[in-house]
C-alpha cells in the first residue's frame, strides 16, 4: 500500500520537495503532484492529476459537477438525514489487492461506515455519513487511490459503461497469428525442398517468433494472472496447467529456433490459446443466453397492497406499481418503493439498508426510500418510483444482514478440482520423465499434450451450469431461491420443520366464527382500523370477513410477535390476540385456534378459525417421510392436534404453543446434533427458525412476505409441489457427478494418447474446449428434462 518512488518516472519520493503544503508534493522528475494521506495504519500517496503538472486546484474542479443536488440525488440508492448509500462504477477493479482497498475505506476515512465491492459487475457500494463526507469528497479519495469512479453525466445515472471487448479482441489477435503461423509452417509440414526455402528458413521461423509474441504476452496474459494469483495465494487453480503448458512451449520453441535446432512449436502454441479463447467465449456467450446470474428474480412474488381511488384495496405485485400510485404499508412489512409519506405515523427501520438498527420517525410529507420497514402500525404512501428489480435481489442478498450459511459448507467442485490440479501435474511429471529416456523428442509433447487434454475446466463448469438452469427453471415454477447454494444445500436436508398458521393451512379458505358480547359500532370500527395494521395471517383474515367501516388513523399502535396486537384512539383502546395477552383467565382457555378480543381492559369474545389445509398436505408428508424427520412447530395451541394427527403420517411430530424463540432454539439443537434442517414458514413470526436453519423457505400468498432471513420463496399454490423441488435437487447433485464421470471418462481417454506421445498439443487444444462444450450441453439437456418434471 504505501510507495517510496513516483508512479511515472521511478524517482524516489525522498529525492523530492514540497510545493504545496505540508500534506503534498510534487515530484522533480516529471512535476506529478501527490497527496500524503495517514489515517490508523495505513500512509498513502496518491496521485493527483491526469497528466504531469496538475495542481490540487484543476483536480478539485474536475468534480465540481457534484455539487448540484439535482445530480447527487440521482446518483444516491439512499439518503436520509445522516446517512447515504450510493453504488459506483470502478473500471480500475482488476485483482484482490482492489478489493482489499476499496473494502478498507473506513479506514482511509471513518466518515465510511462500509463498502462492497462486486468484483463481476466491478462496483463498489459505499454507506457513509453524510454529515461528515459528501459524495464529491467521497469520489475525490476513490479517484486519489487510483479508483476513479465512471460517472455518466448523460443521464445524470451510472451505468453508460464501456463494454468489455478484450475477449473479442484477443480472440481476433490470436486468430490472425495462429493463421499467419500455419501458412507460414507449410514448407516444413509438406518438406518442401528448394535453395530459396532453405535460405530464408530462419526468417520464416523469426516471423513465426514474432507472430507468436502477442499471442503468449497479450492473449494469454489473463491465465497466467489468474495462476500467479492462485500460487501467490497458496491455491492451484485450474489456470495453473494452462500457463505452465503455454511457457514450456514457447520456451522451448524460442531455444529451437535460437540454436538452429528446429522450428519450434509456434504453430501449437498459438493453435492452443485460439482454441482455449473460442471455449471461453462460448462459455461466456451461453452463460449469458442462460441467465444464470440474477434474471430468474424477474418471477419475484412481492405482494402489496394498492389503494385504488374508490377506497378500494387490492393486492398487487410489486413490479405493477406505477408512480402515483398509493400504497397500504402494514406494520413489519418493507417499503418497496421510494416514495412520499401521507397518512400515518411512520417507524421506519432501514437496517436492512444501512446495518444500522436505529429506527427514524417520519412526517407526513417526508420521502422514504425502499428497503425500509415500517414498525408501528400502517403508513399509506405515494409511489415516487417504480421498483428497481436488481435492488430488491441486491437487497436480499446483503451482507449487513444475512448470516453466511455457506460457513462450514464445502460445495461439491471445491471438494474434487483441487485434487484433479495436483493429480494431473503428477502425471504430467512422470510421463514427461518417463519419455525423457524413452525418446527425448516426444517428452515435450507429452508433457503440453496431458497438460492441455487434461484440464479441468469441465469440471469447473459443471455445477455453474447445472445449478445456474435449475435456478431458472426452479423459478418459473414459482419457487425463488437466494442462490446456487440453497440448492446444494436443499439436496443435503433430513429434516422438515413446518409452521402451521399460514403455513400448512390455507388463510383463504379459513372458516371464522365469533362468540362472545357484540361489539358496538365504535368498538367494530377500532377492531378493523387495528387488524388493518398488522400483517399476521389471522389478522389478515379476520380483517377481510368484518364489515366495511371507516377506516380511522390510531394514535397508538404496538404490535408484539408471538403474543398479539394493541392500538388507542382517543379514551378507547382494543387489545387482539391470545386469551392471556387479553385478560383471559386459563380456565375459560378452549383448545381452538382463536383470536380473542378485549376493549377498555374489558374481554369481549372470541373468533375461533377453523383451518382448511392445503390441498395435497397429506400426500406431500407421505412423500416426505421417506426420507425426513417431520416436524409442526406451532404457535397456536394444541386444538388441531387430533385433526393434524388423522391427516399426517404417523411419526410426524406436532408441538404447540411455541414462541418464535422456541422454535429457533429446537432448530439450534437438532443441528447440534448434526440435522440438516429445511424450515417451511411464513416468513413474518418464523424469521429467526428461517434464519437459523441450513434451508429456509418462506410461503408466499397475496401478503408481502419479502423476508431477508429466508433462502428461497416458494408461491402458496405450489406448495404441494414442494417434495418435487426437493427430489429436483438432489437430482441435480446426480447429474453433476455423472458430468464429473464423463469428464474423468474423457480426460483418462485423451490422457492415454498424450501419455503414449500419440497426441499433438494442438490437437488437445481442440479437443479440450469440445469437452467443455460437451459438459454443458449435457447439463442444460438433464436440468431441462429435471424442470419438466416440475410442471
Amino acid at each position: 500500500m504505501e510507495h517510496k518512488s513516483c508512479f511515472h518516472c521511478g524517482l524516489d519520493f525522498s529525492d523530492s520537495e514540497v510545493v504545496y503544503d505540508n500534506k503534498s508534493f510534487c515530484c522533480n522528475g516529471c512535476k506529478t503532484v501527490y497527496e500524503i494521506f495517514s489515517a490508523n495504519d495505513l500512509t498513502c500517496y496518491y496521485d493527483l492529476q491526469d497528466s504531469p503538472g496538475a495542481t490540487p486546484k484543476e483536480v478539485e474542479g474536475k468534480y465540481n459537477f457534484l455539487d448540484n443536488q439535482k445530480i447527487v440525488d440521482s446518483l444516491l440508492e439512499f439518503n436520509d438525514d445522516k446517512t447515504q448509500i450510493v453504488t459506483l462504477y470502478i473500471p480500475h477493479i482488476h485483482c484482490s489487492s482492489c478489493i482489499w482497498i476499496l473494502e478498507n475505506l473506513n479506514k482511509l476515512n471513518p466518515a465510511i461506515s462500509a463498502s462492497i465491492v462486486n468484483f463481476g459487475k466491478k462496483n463498489v457500494r459505499v454507506t457513509y455519513q453524510s454529515d461528515h463526507l459528501s459524495l464529491k469528497n467521497l469520489v475525490k479519495l476513490l479517484s486519489k487511490i487510483g479508483y476513479e469512479p465512471f460517472i455518466s453525466l448523460d443521464d445524470y445515472s451510472i451505468g453508460k459503461k464501456n463494454i468489455d471487448r478484450s475477449l473479442i479482441y484477443k480472440l481476433g489477435v490470436a486468430g490472425f497469428a495462429f493463421g499467419n503461423i500455419m501458412f507460414l509452417s507449410f514448407p516444413e509440414y509438406f518438406q518442401v525442398n528448394g535453395f530459396w526455402i532453405e535460405q530464408y528458413a530462419p526468417v520464416f521461423r523469426w516471423l513465426m517468433f514474432s507472430f507468436s509474441l502477442p499471442v503468449v504476452f497479450y492473449c494469454a496474459r489473463d491465465y497466467f494472472i489468474s495462476a500467479y494469483k492462485g500460487l501467490t495465494s497458496g491455491i492451484l487453480n485450474i489456470d495453473v496447467p494452462i500457463a505452465l503448458g503455454v511457457s514450456v512451449l514457447f520456451i522451448r520453441s524460442t531455444i529451437e529456433i535460437s540454436f538452429n535446432l528446429g522450428t519450434g512449436f509456434f504453430d501449437s502454441l498459438s493453435g492452443l490459446i485460439f482454441f482455449l479463447l473460442v471455449g471461453k467465449f462460448f462459455q461466456q456467450k451461453t452463460y449469458s443466453f442462460l441467465s444464470f446470474e440474477r434474471d430468474y428474480k424477474s418471477y419475484f412474488p412481492i405482494g402489496i397492497t394498492k389503494i385504488k381511488n374508490s377506497g378500494e384495496e387490492e393486492s398487487v405485485q410489486v413490479y405493477d406499481i406505477k408512480k402515483g400510485d398509493r400504497l397500504l404499508i402494514r406494520n413489519e412489512e418493507l417499503i418497496p418503493v421510494d416514495c412520499i409519506l401521507i397518512k400515518g405515523k411512520a417507524q421506519i427501520d432501514y437496517s436492512f439498508v444501512t446495518g444500522e438498527s436505529e429506527a427514524v420517525s417520519k412526517k407526513s410529507g417526508d420521502k422514504l426510500f425502499a428497503g425500509g420497514k415500517q414498525l408501528q402500525g400502517s403508513i399509506e404512501v405515494d409511489v415516487l418510483k417504480t421498483v428497481e428489480q436488481s435492488y430488491l435481489t441486491q437487497l436480499w442478498s446483503n451482507d449487513v444482514f444475512n448470516k453466511n450459511k455457506a460457513d462450514g459448507f464445502t460445495n461439491i467442485t471445491n471438494m474434487i478440482s483441487k485434487r484433479f490440479t495436483i493429480a494431473l501435474l503428477a502425471i504430467a511429471i512422470v510421463a514427461t520423465t518417463y519419455w525423457l529416456f524413452a525418446d527425448s523428442s516426444k517428452a515435450l509433447n507429452v508433457f503440453t499434450a496431458v497438460l492441455i487434454i487434461a484440464c479441468p475446466c469441465a469440471i469447473a463448469l459443471a455445477a455453474p451450469f447445472t445449478f445456474g438452469n435449475l435456478l431458472r427453471i426452479f423459478g418459473k415454477e414459482k419457487l425463488y431461491a437466494k442462490n446456487a447454494l440453497v440448492i446444494e444445500q436443499l439436496a443435503a436436508i433430513n429434516t422438515i420443520i413446518f409452521d402451521k398458521t399460514g403455513t400448512i393451512t390455507a388463510n383463504k379458505e379459513t372458516a371464522i366464527t365469533y362468540e362472545g358480547s357484540n361489539l358496538s359500532t365504535d368498538e367494530e370500527i377500532l377492531l378493523k382500523s387495528t387488524l388493518r395494521n398488522s400483517n399476521h395471517p389471522l389478522s389478515r383474515s379476520l380483517y377481510n370477513l368484518l364489515d366495511e367501516h371507516d377506516i380511522i388513523t390510531l394514535d397508538n399502535y404496538q404490535e408484539y410477535i408471538g403474543k398479539g396486537i394493541e392500538s388507542q384512539k382517543n379514551q378507547d383502546s382494543i387489545k387482539v390476540g391470545s386469551a392471556s395477552y387479553v385478560g383471559l383467565s386459563p380456565e375459560n382457555k378452549v383448545l381452538n385456534t382463536a383470536v380473542h378480543v378485549s376493549s377498555n381492559n374489558v374481554y369481549k369474545g372470541k373468533f375461533t378459525f377453523y383451518n382448511q389445509y392445503r390441498k395435497g398436505l397429506s400426500k406431500l408428508f407421505n412423500q416426505l417421510k421417506k426420507e425426513n424427520d417431520l416436524v409442526i412447530l406451532s404457535g397456536d395451541n394444541s386444538g388441531e392436534q387430533e385433526n393434524l394427527t388423522k391427516l399426517l403420517p404417523a411419526k410426524t411430530k406436532l408441538f404447540f404453543n411455541q414462541k418464535p424463540e422456541d422454535k429457533l432454539e429446537y432448530i439450534k439443537h437438532h443441528q447440534i446434533s448434526g440435522a440438516k434442517v429445511l424450515m417451511v414458514g411464513d416468513g413474518l413470526n418464523d424469521a429467526g427458525a428461517l434464519a437459523q436453519s441450513n434451508v429456509g423457505i418462506a410461503i408466499s400468498e397475496d401478503v408481502n412476505v419479502f423476508s431477508p432471513a429466508c433462502d428461497a420463496i416458494l408461491d402458496a399454490s405450489k406448495f404441494n409441489t414442494l417434495y418435487q423441488f426437493i427430489k429436483a435437487s438432489k437430482s441435480a447433485i446426480k447429474i453433476i457427478k455423472w458430468s464429473f464421470v464423463l469428464s474423468f471418462i474423457y480426460n483418462a481417454i485423451g490422457l492415454y494418447f498424450a501419455v503414449t506421445g500419440q497426441l499433438e498439443p494442438v490437437i488437445a487444444a481442440i479437443l479440450m474446449p469440445l469437452s467443455s462444450i460437451s459438459i454443458v450441453g449435457f447439463t442444460t439437456i438433464a436440468t431441462n428434462l429435471l424442470g419438466k418434471k416440475l410442471k
